[in-house]
């Protein structure tokens, strides 16, 4: 991509960003609910209407809606993204400390996906309408049917509760936390991206190119990871950034079951609690990482695809 074109989604990110921002901020507005009473059931403490309305007042909420929204756009700009109603910390620090393991388990997930999906997905292809070619399908296909939550319980059942060889909570940070969930948010992906991969190659293995360089005497191997599988990335970037998108905004169902300390985890609890600042928040940043990879994913075909690169 060219200076000028990355200025332009630039400034096309800023602009999405701010509308998300008033959609946002307009529809927790309307919401039903009274924030300073959900802040003050979350603690455990009634007080009396008096000192509700009092607290209204100090946190602005009383104010007119673009009145509101603006001074909240203006301490976001400025790095201030408000104070939780629940915990009544600061929000940037909840979302980062979310943030950590979400990360963690988004690129394990990621790479057990990517471990299973690419062998299989060439097998696939490779042994078209045979035996291997049935099998993998086959097995993608319950993939894909088969619901998230639902994985991860038969997951948690077998190998936490039956024959113990896992924690049931993942908490504490450890590795083994990690690999019910990563599990669970692989199987989807995997079967996905299996199909994904074998669609990609059979494409390939049927361009002239690929007649030419076994004509040429070119060994099956040799053709299949120098000229097939580089011709095969470019659909697979763009659902790899899709996916990593999803991943890093928190799976909440996976989170939910495993009771994860991620992202999702949080965003569940907020909407739960009445928690606005953090949703609003939440929102923001599943928007911004989003726009973050598409454009990591475009500037990347340059990379892969030289005809690419030749356009721009």
């Amino acid at each position: 991509m060219s200076s000028k074109q990355v200025v332009r989604r630039l400034i096309q990110m800023v602009v999405v960003l701010i509308g998300i921002s008033f959609i946002t901020f307009l529809l927790i507005y309307m919401a039903p609910g009274d924030p300073v009473r959900a802040m003050y059931s979350s603690s455990g403490v009634m007080p009396s209407e008096e000192v509700i309305n009092q607290t209204r007042e100090a946190m602005g909420l009383n104010k007119p809606f673009l009145v509101q929204y603006f001074n909240w756009l203006t301490s976001c700009i400025q790095g201030d993204f408000g104070t939780s109603y629940s915990s009544g910390k600061p929000v940037i620090g909840i979302l980062i400390q979310r943030l950590v393991p979400t990360l963690k388990l988004a690129f394990l997930s990621l790479i057990i996906m990517l471990v299973v999906a690419i062998p299989s997905g060439i097998l696939a292809a490779v042994k078209q309408n045979k035996f291997a070619d049935f099998l993998v399908r086959g097995t993608t296909f319950l993939g894909v049917s088969i619901p998230n939550f639902w994985v991860g319980l038969i997951l948690l059942y077998v190998f936490a509760l039956k024959f113990k060889l896992l924690p049931v909570v993942a908490v504490g940070g450890g590795f083994k936390t990690m690999i019910l969930p990563a599990v669970t948010l692989a199987f989807a992906m995997a079967a996905k991206y299996t199909r994904q991969v074998r669609t990609a190659f059979l494409e390939e293995l049927n361009k002239d190119y690929v007649i030419g360089a076994k004509a040429r005497g070119l060994s099956n191997s040799k053709i299949l990871m120098r000229h097939v599988f580089p011709n095969s990335l470019l659909p697979l970037i763009t659902l790899l950034g899709l996916s990593l998108g999803s991943l890093l905004g928190g799976t909440a169902v996976v989170e939910v079951i495993f009771s994860y300390p991620g992202l999702g985890n949080l965003a569940v609890s907020s909407i739960m609690a009445y928690d606005y600042p953090v949703i609003q928040a939440y929102v923001l940043w599943i928007a911004l990482i989003y726009m973050i990879i598409n454009l990591i994913v475009d500037a990347s075909y340059t990379l892969v695809d030289p005809k690419v690169r030749e356009r721009g």
